[in-house]
């Protein structure tokens, strides 16, 4: 069950980096400004994506099932301890 919990937590972290250079495009095209802000300064992208919910729903979706993966992946795999 560890290698199964592994593989759960490998996927959401992959899921949570694909997530962030998403929501970094999205900025970047958005304008010049949230894209520097949301690379440099914490919780900009967060900010982001709730001003500008309809292009950046999906990318937050993905955020939000990797994260649940991630969790039940150290649940299944004993939390790494």
């Amino acid at each position: 069950m560890e290698i199964i919990g592994g593989l759960l937590v490998l996927v959401g972290c992959l899921a949570a980096i694909v997530r962030g250079i998403w929501i970094l495009v999205l900025a970047f095209q958005e304008s010049l400004i949230w894209g520097l802000g949301c690379f440099f300064v914490p919780f900009v992208s967060l900010i982001f994506v709730i001003m500008n919910w309809e292009i950046s729903k999906n990318a937050f979706f993905l955020n939000l099932g990797g994260g649940v993966l991630a969790v039940l992946g150290m649940v299944i795999g004993g939390g790494g301890g």
